[in-house]
């Protein structure tokens, strides 16, 4: 009822799953990972307990295909299963009982897994696994890619409603106090993998700190950012031109009240889409 991509990327350790469904907040079932130690993606009358087990047996030094030998021998209902993993050193498998709903099967390469059932076709899961092939960018770009293009190529023969996708990489959560880097979900949405990649084009222009504009601090600039924030009533007294202290903390305050407090920096740079909000919210003075 599923289709879905577990994977690594070797530069930077993340791991991930991206996965979509005619079945709705699928992202609440189907994918689990932890960073350092594997991905999973369990579907088709998913066992969740294969979440957990497997992630234990990964840490563990369990390598994926024996991991996932191990689930599927224990398990009296593995013929209507389908699962795919993949450790933190690449190595992946994926498993499709013989009862799941076709069409339904699996692929696995050089860091990753795909597999689906219910599918439209065998070329879903192959357009996923050329597409991630071929993709460029960061793990999370790889997998969007991925799953777009099953969803290109018919996707779930049902139709659509959810998609999802979790990329974990150590302390790289919300203020580096998880792994949860991306935990992005559309649980119900006509077009559900379209509207996942947009909510994350979103996330990634206003949470993420990957292409984020560093702009010097010049007297102009640091003058006008002044000037602004006392126009939001954040800073008071003469522009000075220099990023200070006091000017540093209404900034602070400033990106606290609108969800940019990753933008904050600690160098003596400034966060261009911090200063594009700063200009979009407020008046030069």
């Amino acid at each position: 009822m599923t289709f879905s991509i577990v994977a690594t990327d070797a530069s930077s350790g993340d791991i991930g799953v991206a996965v979509a469904s005619r079945f709705a907040a699928v992202g609440a079932v189907v994918p689990w990972a932890k960073a350092g130690v594997g991905a999973i993606a369990t579907q088709s009358w998913a066992n969740t307990d294969f979440g957990p087990q497997g992630l234990a047996l990964l840490e563990n030094g369990t390598p994926a295909r024996q991991a996932l030998d191990r689930m599927v021998l224990g398990d009296s209902q593995r013929e209507q299963r389908q699962l795919g993993i993949v450790d933190a050193r690449g190595r992946a498998a994926t498993f499709t009982g013989a009862r799941c709903m076709p069409w339904s099967g699996g692929t696995s390469g050089d860091r990753f897994a795909c597999q689906g059932n219910l599918l439209a076709g065998e070329q879903v899961v192959a357009a996923m696994a050329d597409a991630f092939r071929r993709a460029t960018g960061d793990l999370v770009d790889r997998l969007l890619t991925a799953l777009l293009a099953g969803d290109a190529n018919g996707g779930d023969r049902r139709g659509r409603q959810a998609a999802a996708v979790l990329v974990v990489r150590e302390r790289s959560g919300y203020g580096k106090r998880n792994d949860r880097y991306i935990d992005l979900r559309v649980d119900d949405h006509p077009q559900a993998v379209s509207e996942l990649a947009r909510v994350f084009a979103v996330y990634d222009r206003e949470i993420l700190v990957r292409d984020d504009e560093l702009l010097a601090p010049t007297r102009e600039l640091v003058t006008e950012v002044q000037n602004r924030l006392a126009s939001h009533r954040l800073y008071s007294g003469p522009p000075t031109g220099v990023l200070d202290d006091r000017t540093r903390l209404a900034l602070s305050l400033f990106a606290g009240e609108f969800n940019l407090e990753e933008r904050i920096r600690e160098d003596d740079h400034l966060s261009g889409a911090l200063v594009a909000e700063l200009r979009e919210v407020t008046n030069a003075g």
